[in-house]
């Protein structure tokens, strides 16, 4: 794929800024003297002032800010950029930090780090990633085979970056795939200095979040981050060589509480009353003296599975390596070869303890209105489970890229350039075991139990009290997943001056980017007590008591002394020892490396695109970038799939489906496209510029949605299956946009700006969920035994009732096999003539909707004379109508993930010997997550969260500096929710961190 151009280089771009400057200096007939670049009397003049930018060495804050200026006001079309303040000192220390301080742009944070980013309302997927200009691929983790397009800016430490540009409005030149933006990671070059460069950097990290734990998960006071620069080139001029490396350690931890299984939403008519037609499992009582402000009849409402309460230690390793050489053979041509690195470790150690509801004897008070959450859930119950478990991941991502790029002036007005390069990201198991595995156990002590969900921590209250003697092993889950996504790319441009107010630009590429998502997955599904031998099969010191609420004390609630306030946490290792002991066998406790799940997808793509660059006078410097780009890609996805046998019921919500063999499938798409773009702009003063463009962009379709294989859920649950098939025919999401603004640069680095923008998209890739059965399975759900239970039996609805009146009164029946008499341990087989099992199965399909987006971007930045002081300040309001309906039941497709209010205020000072900033960070209220399902489908919404990071570096002498950076300065707390706060998503509490550092340049 094409990439933008980088900024200030001998392009279209820097011929347009030579014609804007030299125009305006015709015309100009006075100005501010600090206004910026002083404009040019001549092209050439004006391209080699352009050009020269690109040599400078950056130092400090102010030089920093100035250069982003330049290169926001001489670009063609909007863009925006970060450069670093010297060799190796970037302004923050995390590239999606850095990012997010630029209007528009917002961040998703992971353990209080920012990882991805969404810009203009567009999510992560939806927004291109270049490493200098090339596209770069993206691989991660989740709980099931990887889907995700976006790249985690976490991989890339900040101290090899030269600068980062925000490519906001699209053009010919520019790469399909960023509808929000393209956003460019620039490293160094040796050729971009004359001068060698030798430094070396350490630092030392402490993180609050490491300490606030218990035993088995804390990590270490302070950590190390090394990093070396050294970069030269020859006396003539001729060869150049740079080498960057980055070790970085960090511990780091967070206390989580969360509704980890997820709500169900039902119509106020639906009840738990099998005698009548609106019964569902996890109904409410349609009239019940216990529940106050049962919701009424037209409402929907919504009732929680269990609560859960974690603690998660965090180890992380990372490593960055950049090799990069420059050759000039002769005077008009300059190569490039270079290869860069990443490598990031993270191993995670985590205890919890959690509640499930079986949707039996229910209690509480809902809030009025609709949609309707509790305020107080609970449940009358008896020796029911007390859920804890132990669980590590272990994984590794890691980046290469490898290119090559020759330049050559072939002729005073022809440039040529080519590119060629190979990325790679592959995330997976660092771990023999896998990537997540999870071990249960449980003490069967559990009475009548309720969640308080009126403040921003869930209180759990129940029944019951801890028992080390009756803590036993339950089931485990040892999952392994894997994502490899390579980019193989070649690109050849040329650029042609055909006069002294015009050029063309035009070139081609091809590009092939191959995914491998793949999952397998080994799980015991043995629940219940003396469903592993009992508590005697476990030793007793292994489990260690604590306290929870002293791990959620910035959390308001946490202190209320209704919480059920002990649990046990233990080593993972020696309690899958005492597993392996006890079931006599390590089969079932260790992952899978045999794929079942295993989705490969190919795109290819060739493009070509021409773009005609004119600068003329129309009363005022005109200039306008017109082009077209074609694109066309053809979609494979061949892929293997488990096959399903076998169904059986083994505990009260938990009904897993055996698997035997696997079968192969394939399918393909193919889509082209013709994508206009036009930037207009004027500098209607020496000091304001106007700007217009239109243009087409495309997003691609996530990974789930056009890779073609099946994939069945491996556990089912009482209301019925879970499975998804992609769709590789499916069309990218268009965006015809338009974007206006204007720009005041009243003084040297300071300006104001406001722009507008409309994005209109078709081609919505739309969820759909069709409910039917797969390979005609069976389920014993709703057979002639569940159904007489239901009403002979006065079970009802619940399912704990339910199973111990079929083994009480069928215990020979076929497939049903007993446990320990008089509970509701056992097995029950589904057989050929019980009912199908349903399945929700999920795809993608095109809508015919056009949704709209606005928005509009504000910005400032002052400096005050020669002071050392200066401030910016952004904010971003982003309005559309793909926004959820919370009061409607059901899957929704056409919601846009990521859309939300930014702003940022950065305030700092700079002399010789010190430099100080103090930032802040504010995200609105966002949608995070769209899940699908019929009673499950429930939108998950991000609060506000706004993070105050402050900085302090101290100049020794000309060759040391000191460093002191305070990350989220006022201890924040992050939370989610999903209709409305009562039903909440997740409360999570994390840290300072502080880091202390010194660089010494030779």
């Amino acid at each position: 794929m094409r990439q933008p151009r980088p900024a200030l280089r001998l392009t279209t771009l820097a011929t347009a800024s030579g014609l804007l400057f030299a125009s305006a200096a015709v015309l100009a007939q006075g100005g501010n003297p600090n206004a910026g670049p002083t404009p040019s009397t001549s092209v050439p003049q004006a391209l080699a002032s352009t050009t020269q930018l690109e040599t400078v060495i950056v130092t400090g804050i102010r030089r920093s800010l100035e250069t982003s200026v330049n290169l926001k006001r001489s670009s063609s079309g909007l863009v925006d950029g970060i450069v670093a303040e010297d060799i190796g000192k970037f302004p923050d220390t995390n590239l999606a930090e850095s990012l997010s301080r630029i209007s528009g742009v917002s961040i998703d944070r992971a353990n209080g780090e920012g990882t991805r980013i969404t810009v203009r309302g567009m999510g992560p997927d939806f927004n291109l990633v270049l490493l200098n200009g090339r596209q770069m691929p993206g691989a991660s983790l989740d709980d099931s085979a990887p889907v995700s397009r976006s790249f985690d800016f976490s991989n890339l430490a900040s101290d090899g970056v030269a600068a980062l540009e925000v490519y906001k409005t699209s053009r010919a030149s520019s790469p399909t795939g960023g509808m929000g933006a393209t956003i460019n990671v620039r490293t160094p070059r040796p050729f971009d200095t004359k001068e060698t460069i030798a430094q070396v950097g350490v630092k030392l990290v402490s993180d609050e979040s490491a300490r606030r734990l218990p035993g088995e998960q804390k990590g270490k006071n302070a950590t190390p981050e090394l990093s070396g620069i050294y970069s030269t080139q020859s006396a003539d001029g001729m060869f150049g060589i740079a080498l960057m490396g980055t070790y970085q350690v960090r511990d780091s931890g967070y206390a989580q509480a969360n509704v980890s299984s997820g709500w169900k939403t039902f119509d106020g008519i639906q009840d738990n009353d099998w005698s009548g037609p609106n019964a569902v499992w996890g109904g409410l009582p349609a009239t019940s003296a216990e529940i106050k402000n049962r919701p009424a009849v037209g409402s929907i409402y919504s009732v929680p599975q269990n609560l859960n309460y974690s603690f998660t230690g965090v180890h992380r390793e990372r490593l960055n390596g950049q090799l990069v050489l420059q050759f000039k053979p002769m005077k008009d041509l300059v190569g490039t070869l270079d290869f860069v690195m990443s490598e990031q470790k993270f191993r995670q150690r985590r205890n919890d303890i959690s509640a499930w509801f079986n949707y039996g004897g229910q209690f509480g008070e809902f809030q009025t209105g609709s949609p309707s959450s509790p305020i107080i859930y609970g449940e009358h119950m008896s020796n029911s489970d007390l859920a804890m478990g132990a669980s590590r991941i272990n994984t590794k991502n890691k980046n290469q890229q490898l290119g090559l790029n020759l330049k050559w002036k072939a002729t005073d007005t022809l440039n040529f350039e080519f590119d060629a390069h190979r990325s790679t990201a592959m995330s997976g198991a660092n771990d023999p075991l896998g990537t997540s595995v999870t071990l249960g156990t449980a003490s069967l002590v559990r009475g009548d139990t309720f969640v308080d969900f009126s403040n921003k921590f869930p209180v759990l209250s129940m029944v019951g009290a801890l028992d080390p003697t009756k803590q036993e092993l339950q089931g485990s889950v040892f999952s392994n997943s894997y994502q490899k996504n390579q980019v193989s790319q070649v690109q050849t441009k040329g650029s042609w001056k055909i006069n002294e107010d015009s050029s063309l630009d035009f070139g081609v590429a091809l590009t092939e980017v191959k995914n491998r998502s793949a999952f397998a997955n080994v799980q015991r599904d043995t629940w219940g007590g003396g469903a592993a031998g009992g508590p005697a099969a476990m030793p007793d010191d292994i489990w260690k008591a604590d306290s929870i609420s002293k791990y959620f004390s910035r959390i308001p609630g946490s202190s209320d002394p209704r919480l059920f306030n002990q649990f046990y946490y233990f080593n993972f290792e020696d309690l899958r020892a005492a597993a392996i002991k006890a079931l006599g066998s390590d089969t079932l406790l260790k992952a899978s490396f045999d794929w079942n799940d295993d989705f490969r997808t190919t795109e290819k793509s060739q493009a070509a695109f021409g773009q005609y660059n004119l600068a003329w006078e129309w009363g005022v410097p005109m200039e306008a970038a017109i082009g077209a780009r074609y694109e066309r890609t053809k979609v494979g996805s061949p892929s293997t799939e488990k096959i399903p046998v076998s169904v059986a019921w083994v505990a009260n919500n938990e009904i897993p489906i055996t698997f035997s063999g696997i079968r192969s499938a394939s399918r393909q798409g193919k889509y082209d496209y013709v994508l206009p773009s036009i930037d207009l702009s004027a500098d209607v003063t020496n000091d304001t510029k106007l700007r217009l463009s239109y243009g087409q962009t495309i997003g691609r379709p996530g990974w789930n949605a056009i890779q073609g294989g099946q994939r069945i859920d491996p556990l089912a649950r009482v209301d019925g299956g879970v499975a998804s098939v992609g769709n590789p025919n499916l069309r990218p999401l268009k965006s015809s946009n338009i974007d206006f603004s204007a720009e005041h640069y009243y003084a040297k680095s300071s300006y104001v700006a406001a722009s507008y923008f409309r994005k209109s998209i078709k081609d919505y890739n739309q969820a759909v969920v069709e409910r039917k059965n797969l390979f005609d399975l069976h389920t014993p759900i709703g057979n002639a035994m569940y159904n007489q239970a239901q009403t002979t039996g006065g079970c009802g609805a619940d399912s704990d009732c339910i199973r111990k009146y079929i083994f009480a009164n069928f215990p020979t029946a076929p497939g049903v096999s007993p446990g320990t008499p008089g509970t509701s341990l056992g097995t029950i087989t589904a057989q050929p003539n019980d009912p199908l099992l349903l399945f929700n199965v999920g795809s993608f399909v095109n809508n015919q909707r056009t949704n709209k987006i606005n928005g509009i971007e504000l910005n400032a930045q002052h400096i005050f004379g020669n002071s050392g002081f200066g401030i910016s300040a952004n904010f971003t309001k982003v309005k559309s109508n793909l926004v959820y309906d919370n009061n409607k039941r059901g899957g929704q497709t056409d919601v846009l993930v990521g859309m939300g209010n930014s702003g940022n205020l950065v305030g700092f000072f700079e002399n010789e010997t010190w430099t100080t900033r103090l930032a802040y960070n504010w995200r609105g209220k966002f949608l995070a997550e769209n899940y699908d399902g019929a009673e499950g489908a429930q939108p998950l919404y991000v609060e506000p969260f706004g993070q105050l990071d402050w900085s302090v570096g101290y100049n020794v002498n000309q060759n040391l500096r000191l460093q002191f950076e305070a990350i989220n300065l006022t201890d924040e707390y992050t939370r989610t929710h999903m209709r409305n706060e009562n039903q909440m998503g997740a409360v999570t509490q994390l840290g300072r961190r502080i880091m202390i550092g010194a660089r010494y340049k030779f």
